[in-house]
């Protein structure tokens, strides 16, 4: 008796199944700009948003709409990525954090740190984990500049919903720095192909859905310099947690996949399925920086711990002070506190006037708009955990 061991038989994927044919046919697709009205151009298979000429579009609810559903059928069904030049307007503000990351980077240096890398060999650039909760703390005001974008906060919602959970990681790849080997990313992304193989395929289709890749440019980057080399369309392979470590898998990779230019302020989005990886930096002074945006959807965990109590008190002063458009204001809000209710004790804390507790973004806001002590808001996110604990 001969055992059917195809996915659809036996429920799972495993990598000596994985057809290198299907993979290839379904990364052979072009754009379809019809699908995309939205977009300036596909240069590479990669639509291209300009979200100057876009920028009223955020302001109207319905718009919005519009083009995040446009985005998030580019992510599941559609090229996989996407790019949004100058999402991030406030240069100013981008060197300003890129000045506070270097300290950091010196800092953990002569602490001895070694921030490796998943997928590329250690000593080729400078990683900082955690950037996200590391610049809220050190430099507060130009955190509320950052993050006040709202074409960064309108990408992650497309895709994820309300109430995502932002981290990020900072990359320095310097010239010389290796690539990185193609890969997908997490969660499944981050197990060894026999665990891997342990989920049944109905998860390989979740695992995408749980999070956001992104990234936002602190330079300009030409293609010398090595910005993330990507492979439209690789995300539509089901397998493809299963298959991206083989040596055939990769090699097709290598020699199909594409590289855009990015100039500082733009901002690419992919999902986390796709295959990709950061590009040599044969430059010989280009010091490549990107803000790495690993996004989780409130339903699912985040991959880095965050102390995002902290980062509330850190920026409320902050906040209080300077003035931001309501759009600007939710998206550093978004960016900074817990949006979700749950886990909670609901013996503690139940839910009143509705289905579920008050968030801890619900009390920051409210902090700010009316006007709140540092003190009150200190006591209000104490009790808040204290409501929470088991």
């Amino acid at each position: 008796m001969t055992l059917d061991t195809t996915p659809q038989a036996t429920g799972f994927y495993h990598e000596a199944a994985c057809d290198l044919a299907d993979f290839a046919a379904l990364t052979a697709r072009t754009v379809d700009m019809s699908t995309i009205p939205n977009a300036t151009a596909a240069p590479k298979n990669i639509p291209v948003y300009d979200m100057a000429a876009l920028a009223g579009h955020l302001d109207n609810p319905q718009a919005r709409n519009v083009l995040m559903v446009e985005w998030a059928a580019i992510l599941q069904s559609g090229a996989g990525v996407f790019v949004l030049k100058q999402a991030c307007t406030d240069h100013a503000a981008i060197d300003a954090a890129t000045v506070a990351y270097m300290e950091i980077i010196a800092t953990e240096r002569a602490q001895g740190g070694a921030a490796a890398d998943h997928f590329a060999a250690a000593g080729s650039n400078d990683r900082i984990w955690n950037s996200l909760q590391k610049l809220a703390i050190t430099a507060p005001d130009v955190f509320i500049r950052y993050f006040a974008t709202p074409a960064i906060d309108a990408a992650c919602e497309a895709w994820l919903g309300p109430h995502y959970q932002m981290t990020a990681q900072i990359n320095l790849v310097h010239p010389g720095g290796q690539a990185q080997q193609a890969h997908r990313d997490y969660h499944l992304g981050f197990q060894t192909a026999d665990i891997s193989a342990t989920y049944p395929a109905h998860v390989h289709d979740l695992s995408p859905l749980m999070t956001l890749q992104g990234g936002i440019a602190h330079c300009d980057m030409s293609i010398e310099s090595g910005p993330t080399k990507l492979l439209p369309f690789s995300q539509l392979y089901r397998p493809g947690y299963a298959a991206w470590r083989r040596d055939d898998f990769r090699a097709h990779f290598e020699t199909h996949c594409v590289q855009l230019p990015l100039d500082k302020g733009d901002a690419v989005f992919f999902n986390p399925a796709l295959f990709h990886a950061a590009g040599s930096n044969s430059s010989t002074d280009i010091h490549r920086m990107v803000n790495l945006l690993q996004v989780s959807s409130a339903f699912g965990r985040a991959m880095e711990s965050v102390d995002r109590g902290a980062m509330c008190r850190a920026v409320f002063p902050a906040l209080c002070t300077t003035d931001l458009p309501p759009a600007a204001r939710d998206a550093v809000l978004n960016a900074t506190a817990e949006g979700y209710s749950f886990p909670t004790n609901l013996d503690r804390d139940p839910p009143v006037g509705g289905l579920a507790p008050r968030t801890q973004k619900n009390i920051l806001r409210d902090a700010v708009l009316q006007g709140w002590t540092p003190q009150a808001l200190d006591e209000a996110l104490t009790a808040l955990v204290e409501r929470q604990i088991p």
